[in-house]
């Protein structure tokens, strides 16, 4: 059953485990991403080089910000990038195809370059220049864009460490010599350049691995959300007393009385502009508890191996085992009900539950369910899309077979505070938008009271479980073990 990179190309598991690298899925986005600070901190030299290699970069689009106005023309060859979707990772709700650094990057990264970090490439409190720095206090600037930035910058690099895995490790019928564009960039010319490698080749497009020790999830170990949080402690560590009394009173004057928590972070923001020096004292601390940033990232890479592969291939081989789930005909309701009854008859009576629990704690996070069900879903002939949008908002998955014939499942956890919102309006709005009548609300509880919630939501909405409405019961308490279900 192909999910992976080592089920594609018939490597082992532990082949890429000795180089270092991630075992990605060819059929979903993992919820992964490279942080540039683990290139920063690492030993390795390689690593060291790529990050000044980014801080080079960066350090030229601010002399050319600072030249002036820049023509529309530059401006999207030098700050406008395509998501580098061959490497598998991001956070894309179907696929492997993100939006990529757009207008709004660039312009935020421009304007950033010219005006509070004109410094940038040159500063005296911290240890290195860091990209993540641009990002601090532009909204809508996150990790995807901090990723995508970071992989394009270093195409070059993740094409020569895949080729070298598929010359060790792959069959050459299972590669192919493909032209890379924004494989490196020319600094005579000012222009970025192609270059031909050698690639593991799959569905008319090559892939790209990635060494498993510059991966995290979540965040990066420098990002907005941290500055914020610390920002008290951050200002206690200016030691100019009269800088820091300026600080604290321009920060006072921007909160409104009685300010919500919003209305306090955007005051926030508006003093770290002001007093940039800030920033430099945050990076400077985070630099500073480096081997933090590599101890979280592995486990964070762990956890995501355990539940996006280990446990999913484990649902996926205990749904094959008895030729059911992936044998399934009949019109798409149909086949989606049984799929989903079978599912069912998994969890609660054959330990598949045991799959959807974290470190002894369920899945708290409906996309982290949603990307399970979609790797488990995978063998489907029909059109499986995870988050179709069809104007009026995403669905979980569409499955269908032409127009006339399609049905929606949407995955749910019980401990969602908008569940009865949901279950009142939302697959009535869906289905008008996608022209269909079918659909099925599947609902997985993990304690009597999220069940109890959900059963006192749906008896007041005057609904029933059946074809359209399925409970699973996920709990780990009073299961009785497969051999005696």
């Amino acid at each position: 059953m192909n999910v992976y990179f080592s089920d594609y190309f018939e490597v082992t598991t532990e082949d890429l485990e000795e180089f270092g690298a991630f075992n990605v899925s060819l059929i979903n986005d993992l919820p992964v991403f490279i942080d540039p600070f683990l290139l920063f901190n690492s030993d390795n030299k390689e690593y060291q080089e790529l990050h000044l290699e980014i801080i080079r970069y960066i350090t030229f689009l601010r002399e050319m910000s600072e030249g002036g106005q820049i023509s529309e023309g530059l401006l999207r060859h030098w700050f406008l990038f395509p998501e580098v979707k061959q490497n598998w990772l991001g956070y894309s709700k179907v696929g492997n195809s993100g939006a990529g650094l757009g207008p709004q990057f660039a312009s935020a990264l421009n304007n950033n370059l010219s005006t509070i970090f004109n410094d940038f490439g040159s500063e005296e409190i911290t240890k290195s220049s860091h990209l993540e720095k641009l990002c601090l206090i532009k909204d809508g600037v996150g990790k995807d864009n901090i990723s995508d930035f970071t992989t394009n910058l270093i195409k070059g690099y993740l094409c020569q460490y895949t080729q070298e895995f598929a010359s060790q490790y792959l069959d050459p019928s299972r590669t192919k010599l493909v032209n890379v564009r924004h494989a490196s960039f020319n600094y005579n010319s000012r222009g970025w350049v192609s270059k031909k490698y050698t690639l593991p080749y799959i569905d008319d497009d090559f892939i790209l691995l990635t060494p498993k020790d510059i991966l995290t999830k979540d965040e990066a170990w420098i990002n907005k959300h941290d500055i914020i949080g610390d920002f008290d402690e951050i200002a206690e560590s200016i030691t100019n007393i009269e800088l820091r009394a300026q600080i604290n009173d321009y920060l006072l004057r921007q909160i409104p009385t009685k300010a919500s928590r919003s209305e306090v972070n955007e005051a926030i923001s508006r003093t770290l502009r002001k007093f940039p020096l800030l920033i430099d004292h945050y990076i400077r601390y985070k630099e500073d508890h480096g081997e933090e940033a590599v101890a979280l990232s592995v486990q964070k890479i762990e956890e995501i191996e355990v539940v996006f592969i280990q446990q999913v291939s484990n649902l996926v081989e205990m749904l094959r085992a008895q030729n059911v789930f992936y044998s399934q005909k009949g019109d798409t309701f149909e086949e989606a009900y049984q799929r989903v009854m079978f599912l069912k008859q998994v969890i609660e009576n054959n330990d598949g539950y045991r799959l959807f629990y974290i470190k002894g704690e369920p899945v708290k996070r409906e996309s982290d369910l949603q990307l399970m069900f979609r790797l488990t879903w995978y063998a489907s002939q029909d059109d499986v899309n995870a988050e179709v949008n069809n104007g009026r908002g995403p669905v979980d998955y569409k499955i269908s077979r032409g127009a006339k014939d399609s049905t929606l499942v949407e995955f749910k956890l019980a401990s969602n505070s908008k569940l009865r919102r949901n279950l009142e309006k939302q697959v009535g709005v869906y289905e008008a938008a996608n022209q269909t009548k079918k659909s099925i609300k599947v609902i997985l509880f993990f304690s009597d009271s999220e069940r109890e919630k959900t059963l006192k939501i749906m008896k007041e909405l005057g609904l029933k479980e059946g074809k359209e409405l399925v409970l699973i019961d996920a709990q780990h308490t009073n299961k009785p073990s497969g051999s005696n279900a």
